[in-house]
């Protein structure tokens, strides 16, 4: 069935949308990251289910990058089959992001910063999402031997060559952030946002002074892994589930469930509870409360789960 979006997706009591630093550009508070769930290992059917599910309730921006998947790529080869089958029809209502940065191809030319890296990159993530441009792109991390100018001439010139609308950084650090943002001043391409990990257990975006110089700079900032991969969520609070995330191993390993850091998730669940919350909402929630931040990135494995993220926005 052709899918018709539903007319009451920007309702008032609906989602919230929050201005991104001092740009023009309006972000949900709540956005899709596709790190997950999104490759061709899962289930096409799922992920066309969960995407449409977002947008029917106000979720604009779409959030990839190259290596996202598994495998590599699977993720915004995902994007394109949505696009066409979905949303192109609303392509000017949504704000689709991707990154690189990250291992992508074998040889010295598919990682880090260089100019050619960047610029091939897009070309190829483009083709894979059946785009013309995206929203925004972002540097994935910041690279130590690539001349920063040469990484952020690459991102100015992409830019003026159509092929992305607005630039990122992702978890680059403060000097190299304040480079960045006199840099693309200077050349008329103004740094949208920041993209870095924040959440109750890990707050170094505010302790290394990244969240207050994207503050006082007019720079947005989106918080990845809001949720600690799971942590902040009721998943763990009794054990470690066999089918959990932290049970695989890959990304979340068990060892980090120390008993003091059970104890203080136990606590983080009784303030929620306390205020009528569960864990998950009660962990969102603080993140859109801190300075600066202009949206928080969830994953979703079903429509049931982004449903019970989405009650973050709700009063």
């Amino acid at each position: 069935m052709t899918y018709k979006a539903d007319e009451h997706r920007y309702d008032e009591g609906g989602m919230t949308f929050k201005r991104c630093g001092n740009s023009g550009v309006l972000l949900p508070q709540v956005s899709l990251g596709f790190w997950h769930n999104f490759g061709s290992v899962d289930p096409y059917e799922r992920s066309r289910e969960i995407t449409r599910y977002a947008f029917d309730h106000g979720i604009t921006h779409f959030d990839l990058a190259n290596n996202y998947g598994p495998v590599y790529g699977s993720a915004e080869e995902t994007m394109g089959r949505l696009m066409d089958d979905t949303f192109r029809p609303y392509r000017d209502e949504l704000f689709i992001a991707s990154k690189a940065g990250y291992d992508m191809w074998p040889g010295p030319y598919g990682n880090w910063g260089s100019r050619k890296y960047l610029m091939a990159s897009l070309d190829q993530s483009l083709k894979r999402m059946h785009l013309d441009y995206v929203d925004l792109f972002y540097s994935h991390r910041y690279d130590p031997s690539t001349p920063l100018e040469e990484t952020l001439q690459a991102l100015v010139d992409i830019v003026r060559s159509g092929k992305a609308l607005y630039i990122g950084i992702s978890r680059w650090p403060l000097e190299a952030t304040r480079f960045a943002y006199n840099y693309l001043k200077e050349r008329d391409v103004p740094l949208l946002i920041y993209q870095g990990r924040l959440n109750m257990l890990d707050r170094e975006p505010q302790e290394s002074g990244i969240m207050d110089f994207c503050a006082e700079h007019g720079v947005g900032f989106i918080s990845f892994s809001p949720l600690a991969q799971g942590l902040l969520t009721d998943r763990y609070l009794n054990g470690i589930p066999a089918d959990s995330r932290m049970s695989k191993g890959k990304f979340l390993k068990e060892s980090a469930l120390t008993p003091e850091l059970l104890e203080r998730l136990r606590g983080y669940n009784v303030e929620a509870q306390q205020q009528g919350m569960t864990l998950a909402e009660y962990a969102l929630r603080w993140i859109l409360k801190q300075r600066g931040v202009t949206s928080v990135l969830v994953g979703a494995s079903s429509t049931a789960q982004l449903e019970k993220n989405l009650k973050c926005v709700k009063e």
